[in-house]
């Protein structure tokens, strides 16, 4: 699918410099290259604005399944998947499921960092509260043990962060206040069916649930990005991740 008029931004013939975000580089010891970038400027060399050839061209009106399509990278996009499958194979409510499909998008194609806290703003316009709250809520229960519902601390967690890892206060007080909570079991859910193998291979592919998307899922008529809503930036950033400013 492409876009519908031209791109918005154009810098047709000239050289385009990418600046690494400086959350990307911070504390990595990978150096400062802004005043490098900006020294190579000249008529024919300028930073790059607008749509990146090495990325798929987005249509003019996204919709979240485009960005599944187009934007989210292989872990995150087969990972999502797979959640919502085994939601949907389990017999969980669709609010569940589609809780599953939506929990990890951060991940996918803005922010690693405090994901859960990104996903929910990112889908807060479009969705059930209550689905808003489990996507943020997950970020801090997938730290903690439920017996009652099988879920045991993830082993992978041993491997990412080290067996001696303590999540801190934040998330531990976030924990807490969400198991008072009227729809912790939402939240909790996501975590049973937040499966930590990151194959290549998702069981089914986006368009198994669009109809799932269009019941839960208020899509903007002017696409996701620019509907004036006010985390349009946020789907923005996804479809033109290498703006310089």
């Amino acid at each position: 699918m492409t876009h519908q008029e031209p791109p918005t931004h154009t810098q047709q013939g000239k050289r385009r410099l990418i600046f690494p975000h400086p959350m990307a580089t911070a504390g990595t010891g990978e150096p400062d290259r802004e005043l490098q970038l900006l020294g190579e400027l000249d008529a024919d060399t300028v930073m790059m604005m607008g749509d990146n050839p090495a990325l798929p061209a987005m249509p003019a009106a996204p919709t979240l399944l485009d960005f599944f399509r187009l934007r989210f990278r292989g872990i995150t996009y087969h990972h999502l998947l797979h959640s919502a499958f085994l939601a949907r194979e389990a017999g969980q409510s669709e609010t569940v499921i589609i809780a599953c499909l939506l929990h990890d998008i951060a991940n996918g194609g803005l922010v690693r960092v405090d994901h859960g806290y990104w996903g929910a703003q990112m889908i807060a316009p479009y969705v059930s509260a209550e689905v808003a709250w489990a996507v943020e809520q997950h970020q801090a229960l997938r730290f903690f043990p439920d017996d009652t519902v099988g879920y045991a601390y993830p082993e992978a967690y041993l491997r990412f962060f080290g067996p001696d890892y303590v999540p801190p206060p934040y998330i531990r007080q976030a924990h807490a206040a969400a198991r008072a909570h009227r729809w912790y079991m939402t939240a909790r859910m996501i975590t049973v069916y937040d499966v930590y193998s990151f194959g290549t291979d998702a069981p089914v592919g986006p368009e198994a649930f669009e109809d799932l998307v269009g019941r839960h899922f208020r899509q903007p008529a002017e696409g996701l990005g620019f509907d004036g809503s006010p985390v349009a930036h946020m789907w923005r950033s996804m479809i033109w991740p290498n703006n310089f400013l």
